[in-house]
């Protein structure tokens, strides 16, 4: 099965961390939420996966300004403010003795429904909010050698019928992509707009490279990642010419290079799409661009004070 940039092997570490569910740090085998919870009985809810590097959550502000307009987008109060959630995030860590090596779920969700139904006015509780801090990190061979994509049927939504943009708990668009990578052998899946144009991964996103150029798509259908505004702003900050446009799989196909980006591996090449052999591990661009990320990625948490 495809590990997409994710080293799925378990860290033995990883049985004895604790966890935090509404502000109560619980031992992992503890850390429970009602049958009743929002996001269990209907995926109501938002989240962020959030990075550790050198004992500081990495573009933790622009994770927070995420978090808390997916929440306004969909009419539902986190119930604290922006500085308790961050300490309560370090709080977790240091119950864990974190710094290093570990990437945080971060997850909000409407809160307990006094029934099975979907009108928020059932809701009887708070939002309910956990943070799982797991040792994880991506497998060096993963970030070298790159991994390789599957254009699958499953299209990303138009925003009239579930925004992409929104990062919620109802990921099932995103996991049937997976499925279909997977089972093709590949590590991630490539995912097309509703117009046929390339949009984005299932749990990344997706970036060519032609003629010295860097192409990605208009995210007109994909989530505002993180990582990838990163990306483009490091590109225009070396005047590396960058693209947010509309590209068909033939562009894709004829690519000089192509990698993808994300919160918990960074800049990872894309080797390969569709059985077409891009190239034999890191391109020289893709290269650049781990080396311009991690020096951004060491300013952050450099200028980033702890509350």
């Amino acid at each position: 099965m495809g590990k997409g940039t994710h080293d799925y092997r378990a860290d033995p570490r990883n049985a004895d961390i604790h966890i935090n569910v509404n502000g109560d740090i619980v031992p992992r085998a503890e850390a429970m939420v009602s049958v009743f919870d929002s996001g269990f009985m209907l995926g109501d809810g938002v989240w962020e996966g959030l990075r550790v590097h050198q004992g500081r959550i990495a573009f933790l502000d622009q994770h927070m300004d995420r978090l808390y307009e997916g929440a306004k987008a969909i009419d539902m109060d986190i119930g604290i403010d922006r500085e308790t959630l961050e300490r309560r995030l370090y709080e977790t860590l240091d119950a864990n003795g974190d710094s290093e090596g570990v990437h945080i779920r971060l997850m909000v969700t409407r809160g307990i429904r006094s029934t099975p139904y979907q009108d928020p006015r059932v809701v009887i509780s708070p939002a309910t909010i956990v943070i799982i801090p797991e040792y994880k990190e991506p497998l060096p061979a993963t970030v070298e050698k790159g991994i390789r994509l599957f254009t699958v049927h499953v299209r990303r939504g138009d925003p009239a019928v579930q925004d992409p943009k929104l990062n919620s708990h109802s990921k099932l668009n995103c996991i049937t992509a997976c499925i279909q990578a997977a089972k093709a052998g590949a590590d991630e899946a490539l995912m097309l707009d509703p117009h046929g144009f390339v949009a984005t991964c299932n749990s990344t996103h997706f970036f060519i490279v032609r003629n010295g150029e860097v192409w990605t798509s208009s995210g007109d259908y994909c989530l505002g990642g993180i990582t990838r505004g990163t990306v483009i702003d490091l590109c225009r900050e070396a005047e590396i010419p960058v693209f947010e446009k509309n590209f068909s799989l033939t562009d894709v196909y004829g690519a000089d290079e192509a990698f993808v980006t994300g919160t918990f591996a960074g800049v990872v090449p894309a080797t390969e799409v569709d059985g077409r052999v891009l190239t034999d591990g890191c391109g020289p661009m893709v290269a650049r661009l781990q080396e311009l990320y991690a020096a951004r990625l060491a300013t952050d948490v450099a200028a980033r004070s702890r509350p």
